[in-house]
């Protein structure tokens, strides 16, 4: 999922009002999405003391109502068309898993969950991006496993360092192009702190970058991951919508959802091979 270009740029207001309107009216409702009319949104916040009229003048809806409204719509259409068809099972995560690891021998280490007992196995998800960066880079020309935090530097001298780990980083953890976390669920049975931290983790990177992006000028692509149909669709689908959020406010470049991986993870690592070499050109070019 990338962002739509009509409700990127908007005021930190804008997702202020996102966040309560969607806490206090709910997210969903069975296996469907909730959005909301005009009326519903203005009487949220009029129930909690708040003003309306930026929302509503008089009977007619204001250009940021009609932001609000049509949000929401495409929020609950977006994750219907797109998360729903695209997240797996943890046995369809296995076939494809082995479908990608049968026509690429990687010499990357597989990667296993944290789980123990019948609960261990491999990371499907983790293990499916791990092979296709190699592929595509023809090369385990990336940190798979990054084993310290990413830093930020100008002319050697660090400049940023984020908070905490991710899951993988191109070409490495110092000045790297692209930064990812990968959030795979399979086999739980329930709706735990664990899973929802994962989400409030991916935000606070989404947070820092940002930071270093209006301060430092530097840009750095942020992805994240997620597969389970379970965890996230029959039980998480409020971190579904905070994932649209997240997306549109700027925190992440883009979400990609299960089987989405195999055909859209190329595309990205080759966005970032050229970066990469449009970089170093201006680098050689520079007196």
């Amino acid at each position: 999922m990338k962002p739509n270009r009509i409700f990127q740029k908007q005021p930190k207001s804008f997702w202020a009002q996102v966040k309560l309107i969607s806490m206090t009216l709910g997210y969903s409702r069975g296996d469907k999405f909730k959005f909301y009319s005009i009326e519903e949104i203005a009487n949220c916040l009029e129930k909690r003391g708040l003003d309306t009229s930026h929302l509503m003048a008089g009977n007619e809806i204001t250009q940021e109502g009609q932001l609000l409204v049509s949000y929401f719509q495409y929020r609950a259409n977006a994750l219907e068309e797109l998360a729903q068809p695209n997240l797996m099972t943890r046995e369809q995560a296995r076939t494809l898993y082995e479908a990608v690891a049968s026509r690429h021998k990687a010499t990357l280490s597989v990667p296993f969950n944290k789980q123990k007992g019948e609960k261990r196995h491999i990371a499907y998800l983790t293990g499916m991006v791990n092979a296709l960066t190699e592929e595509t880079l023809d090369g385990p020309h990336f940190d798979h496993d990054p084993r310290a935090l990413i830093t930020i530097s100008r002319e050697r001298k660090p400049l940023r360092t984020l908070s905490r780990r991710v899951d993988g980083a191109y070409p490495s953890t110092v000045n790297p192009i692209a930064i990812w976390e990968i959030k795979e669920y399979y086999g739980t049975t329930t709706f735990g702190s664990r899973v929802a931290d994962g989400v409030y983790e991916t935000l606070l990177d989404g947070y820092e970058l940002e930071e270093a992006l209006i301060s430092e000028s530097i840009n750095v692509r942020h992805y994240l991951v997620v597969d389970d149909y379970y965890t996230w669709w029959t039980c998480g689908k409020s971190y579904l919508c905070r994932m649209v959020d997240m997306v549109h406010e700027g925190f992440v470049d883009e979400v990609i959802f299960g089987r989405q991986v195999v055909a859209r993870w190329p595309e990205l690592v080759q966005e970032w091979v050229t970066t990469s070499k449009a970089a170093a050109h201006e680098h050689l070019l520079r007196p």
